[in-house]
């Protein structure tokens, strides 16, 4: 929607700024459970309050609601409707050319799933493996991930600005090869900078370096910022308007529900089963991998001021 009222040439500008929500909704989500623990307690909390940050979500899926039913189609598919050219079945229209059927797969393997690991390692699996691998105090875990968002949420807008400039894919997959060679590194850092006991794994930590937490943290986020700053407009632009929704979609959150939300899950599994607490970072390191091999060698740059009106 965004993408089709920004001009050709400031798209990834405008739509970065879609971008940021999904973090800034991670950032407040966490402020949201720290003030409602701070503010019942932590027995009260561990018993019942952690039901109160889902029933807030109601409201802002209400906001939601009202906010969509309020806009207006886009000029570029009002233009298409009102010339008859609207697609009647967009699902089978997506599918049954095979050439579209062959950037959706693309657009899944060389983007989107690369893109949806990185997402989650960067944020929910550092997390992760601040509280359960490390030990690392809740509170101090959850401060630590906040002040590394807020840190980093300005790049998806710098890199979204910079594709518009530079092109989508060169930033993409950058982002995904340096996150690839990166993780074991940062990981193992922040391992040493924890503090973290290997004598005794379970002991809780009480004096862990925490700028330089925050700071590898950060870098995580950059290369998030990387990979999904410039996806909207790089997705907008591979598909014509009649099926462009329906045909993004689908390796959008494929990309992202599949691919990236099983990055805690799958990362988990690896940590127990094999005792390495670096293991569980095989799984996006794989991925992000194959999406830089895919995408580097089946995505054409495109001309990065792309006219909407002219894919059709």
């Amino acid at each position: 929607y965004v993408a089709e009222h920004s001009p050709d040439d400031r798209r990834g500008y405008f739509t970065s700024f879609i971008q940021t929500t999904a973090t800034l909704g991670l950032f407040v989500s966490l402020g949201v459970i720290l003030a409602t623990r701070f503010a019942l307690g932590d027995s009260a909390f561990n018993d019942w309050g952690w039901r109160l940050p889902f029933l807030l979500s109601l409201v802002l899926v209400g906001m939601s609601y009202v906010i969509r039913k309020k806009l207006h189609e886009s000029p570029v598919f009002q233009e298409l409707k009102a010339s008859g050219k609207a697609s009647k079945s967009p699902l089978r229209d997506s599918f049954m050319n095979p050439e579209n059927r062959r950037m959706v797969i693309i657009a899944l393997l060389g983007a989107t799933m690369g893109q949806g690991v990185v997402w989650y390692t960067g944020q929910f699996y550092a997390l992760y493996y601040l509280q359960t691998v490390l030990k690392v105090d809740f509170v101090l875990a959850n401060y630590i991930i906040a002040g590394a968002l807020l840190l980093g949420t300005p790049f998806f807008i710098v890199f979204g600005a910079l594709s518009d400039k530079i092109g989508r894919k060169k930033i993409m997959m950058t982002g995904s090869l340096i996150a690839a060679i990166s993780y074991i590194p940062i990981y193992k850092a922040m391992t040493v900078a924890s503090g973290f006991n290997h004598d005794n794994p379970a002991q809780p930590l009480h004096d862990p370096n925490v700028g330089a937490l925050v700071f590898l943290v950060f870098i995580q986020v950059i290369f998030v910022t990387m990979v999904y700053g410039p996806i909207a407009a790089f997705l907008v632009e591979l598909f014509p308007t009649k099926i462009r929704y329906t045909s993004m979609s689908l390796p959008y959150h494929i990309g992202n529900g599949v691919f990236g939300g099983l990055v805690p899950l799958i990362g988990t599994y690896f940590v127990s089963k094999t005792g390495d607490m670096y293991a569980g970072l095989y799984y996006p390191i794989t991925i992000a991998l194959i999406t830089f091999v895919v995408g580097s060698i089946m995505i054409k740059e495109k001309n990065h001021h792309v006219d909407l009106n002219k894919m059709d």
